[in-house]
């Protein structure tokens, strides 16, 4: 293995890298007029995600993406951790200017979740509740015949 090149850079251009740096950090911020959170709540797992107001999907968390494994995934604890890693990975990347919650599914983390995202800074419009309600079902047997 051979030795590794460093260049040595004056005082002056060094600090002249970090400001353009710093500025491209600042300027990479996408602004979204819409986002929509989408929260997925199932008995074993809570799955959160960030889309634009066309449905493309720009940033997600889930608890077993936040480090919880097997039926601590199916925890409230866990599933608002998951979206304080989604509302950091949010405020770092885009500027939001309204934000839409969309809630599906019966698992216990949805509240603790919806809670989170709440808390922050964001300028909630809406909360749907997209659960899916069975109707009908199956038909009752008919009476027995002597």
């Amino acid at each position: 293995m051979g030795r590794t090149r460093t260049k040595i850079v004056s005082g002056e251009e060094q600090s002249k890298n970090k400001e353009t740096k710093e500025k491209s950090k600042k300027s990479k911020k996408k602004y979204i007029d819409l986002g929509i959170f989408y929260i997925t709540s199932e008995l074993n797992n809570t799955i959160i995600s960030f889309t634009d107001s066309r449905g493309n999907v720009l940033k997600w968390s889930s608890c077993g993406h936040a480090g919880f494994k097997n039926t601590k995934k199916s925890t409230p604890y866990a599933s608002a951790k998951a979206a304080e890693i989604l509302v950091e990975k949010v405020k770092s990347n885009f500027d939001i200017g309204e934000a839409k919650v969309i809630v599906k599914g019966i698992g216990p983390g949805r509240e603790s979740a919806l809670r989170v995202i709440f808390n922050n800074d964001f300028n909630i419009v809406a909360i749907e509740d997209k659960t899916p309600i069975p109707f009908g079902g199956p038909t009752p047997p008919k009476p027995r015949r002597v």
